[in-house]
């Protein structure tokens, strides 16, 4: 069995978290794809620093962090169950960026992956958007449909309220 079977994109796509109005992923994440531990992916990083703005990865702050524990739930209680360090997350750019500081064959597959998730998990969010915006749009269209239905049956009660009170014409003409 290959590598790139282990990586579905459902596996990778549930490590892609939403912090700071960004898609990121988190170092142990990253490290446990590339088959990798997190302090050599750490490591890495820190060798080739330069290569990371802060758009690219950033370490968690604390509430963040204990924010993502409560959503993740996998995580155990107990001795040497928590991290020494807050994590570091990679943006997209950042996860791109370490196919060059980690030259392994896997570390490349892996990236090439992920960066085809980053894409769909991208084009589905335009989705999304685009098809709010039609809702948006059919919303207001009814909204207009309602008031002018209103005044049809204003229009017609008025109608129908001048043909009650009319006074009975005399009519013209010959007569018999």
């Amino acid at each position: 069995m290959s590598d790139n079977s282990l990586l579905s994109e459902e596996a990778i796509s549930n490590k892609i978290y939403f912090i700071r109005n960004q898609k990121v992923m988190l170092d142990s994440d990253l490290a446990l794809l590339y088959g990798i531990e997190t302090r050599v992916l750490k490591q890495a990083v820190k060798r080739n620093i330069s290569r990371f703005p802060e758009d690219f990865m950033f370490e968690l702050s604390k509430i963040e962090y204990d924010s993502l524990r409560s959503q993740i739930v996998t995580l155990k209680n107990g001795r040497g169950q928590h991290q020494k360090y807050l994590p570091s997350v990679f943006t997209e750019h950042g996860v791109l960026m370490l196919s060059s500081v980690l030259n392994s064959d896997r570390a490349i597959q892996t990236n090439i992956q992920i960066m085809r998730i980053f894409t769909k998990v991208r084009q589905m969010l335009l989705d999304t958007t685009e098809i709010k915006i039609d809702i948006l749009q059919i919303q207001k269209k009814l909204e207009n449909h309602d008031k002018n239905i209103e005044l049809v049956f204003s229009y017609l009660d008025e109608l129908t309220e001048k043909k009650e009170n009319e006074k009975p014409r005399t009519k013209i003409g010959y007569k018999k």
